[in-house]
């Protein structure tokens, strides 16, 4: 039987985060009613299609999941365990933030079957909390991180960012280690991308001319070197504490990785639902509107000039639709894919899978790009896997860049 996994998004939050340039937005109550069950609908729909599919894993995100009603998530999940087959042993994630779960929720999401969670920390310094607009302080995540572990969640998540507004390697090293003393399971630390978009890239984006023409002062961000000391520092103190950093950005104790993620690096089949939901499924892509009345309208039988909210999408978005945005991969899409995501992974890229997969020697393709940058010391051919030395991981893009055909 075939694999498949399973992505569900919840596109709403309590207040947009200030660096956040996701598909969500806050919305009242009626609203993520509506949403929700315009969102059974379609898992109830699409079953139909993934009858020959076994998941293997389900990720709910966001926004924040456990911005909406408990009791609503879990019907979400109850029709994904009702309409498709799941593996016993299915890894089943949810994102939550501090502030918007209580510890009856915790215990609701763990009985209704949920048994991994990630929970947003972000940093432990309330400053730095305030300055990216969280609406928590690191003793709220205490809080929800000490109710996780009681509802008996023993696959726990956190996320952190370096390189903040005003932050210094010291701050960040103090988070760092507040988090390992926690000993969850996974960490996830992220450097920031100030995103246009955003309210971040108006006070730090590079032709921010409101803050040039009111002379407002910003906390500055840390300087190239200080990032890369963060970046060092990270991978230092959790690899000391037995953390593996098996993905450019993620680390965790043996056996914890986590499985829905490595279905995306390493291109399996994923089927996503809700507003603006990508799947990937036998190397063809296509993925839901980004309109909210049109996806409402679909599933949901509410008029497209009905307002039940105001569209979440930000700027003039495409009109794109289940069904009609679908892109057949062709073999070198296949091939990029293969390398500039698998080179995430710190294990790299299997050669023998390549040729299977391909027909063709990965040298026969990229012959001249790895033999370059192996000479430059950021590409390690070892064990019959092609992988990014630790040099190579701080120049990633650079380097993963030059597996696009085109400029092969």
């Amino acid at each position: 039987m075939k694999s498949i996994s399973i992505y569900i998004h919840i596109p709403f939050c309590v207040k947009k985060c200030q660096y956040c340039d996701f598909l969500s937005a806050p919305a009242d109550s009626r609203a993520q009613e509506v949403y929700l069950r315009a969102l059974k609908q379609e898992i109830r729909e699409q079953a139909a299609r993934y009858r020959e599919y076994e998941v293997q894993t389900v990720f709910i995100g966001g926004g924040t999941p456990t911005a909406v009603p408990c009791e609503n998530l879990c019907e979400v999940l109850k029709t994904v365990f009702s309409f498709y087959r799941m593996n016993p042993h299915a890894e089943i994630s949810m994102e939550a933030n501090p502030g918007t779960v209580t510890k009856e929720a915790l215990l609701s999401y763990r009985k209704a079957g949920i048994n991994r969670i990630s929970i947003g920390l972000q940093s432990a310094d309330d400053v730095e909390l305030k300055l990216l607009g969280r609406i928590h302080t690191y003793r709220d995540f205490q809080q929800t991180y000490r109710w996780a572990q009681e509802a008996g969640f023993t696959n726990i998540n956190l996320d952190i960012m370096s390189a903040l507004p005003g932050q210094s390697v010291e701050n960040y090293k103090k988070t760092l280690e507040t988090v390992l003393s926690l000993k969850p399971q996974h960490i996830s630390a992220y450097s920031l991308i100030v995103e246009e978009g955003t309210p971040f890239y108006e006070k730090y984006g590079q032709e921010s001319e409101k803050l040039q023409a009111t002379g407002e002062k910003q906390p500055d961000l840390p300087s190239e070197e200080e990032e890369r000391e963060m970046y060092a520092l990270t991978e230092k103190l959790l690899a000391a504490a037995g953390y593996h950093r098996y993905e450019i950005s993620n680390y965790a104790l043996p056996g914890r990785e986590c499985r829905h993620n490595l279905v995306y690096w390493k291109r399996g089949n994923y089927v996503g639902f809700g507003l603006g939901a990508a799947s990937m499924v036998e190397n063809v892509r296509f993925e839901n509107t980004r309109k909210m009345q049109e996806y409402l309208a679909e599933y949901a039988g509410v008029p497209s000039a009905e307002p039940v909210f105001a569209d979440v999408a930000q700027g003039d978005m495409q009109q794109i639709f289940r069904g009609e945005n679908v892109h057949p991969l062709s073999q070198q899409e296949q091939m990029e894919e293969t390398m500039f995501l698998g080179l995430r992974l710190t294990e790299g890229v299997s050669k023998a899978e390549f040729h299977r997969q391909f027909g063709v020697s990965m040298e026969q393709i990229y012959g001249e790009v790895i033999q370059e940058n192996t000479a430059q010391g950021l590409l390690a051919d070892e064990a019959g896997y092609l992988r990014l030395t630790r040099e190579g991981m701080d120049l990633s893009n650079y380097v993963m860049a030059q597996f696009l055909l085109d400029e092969v």
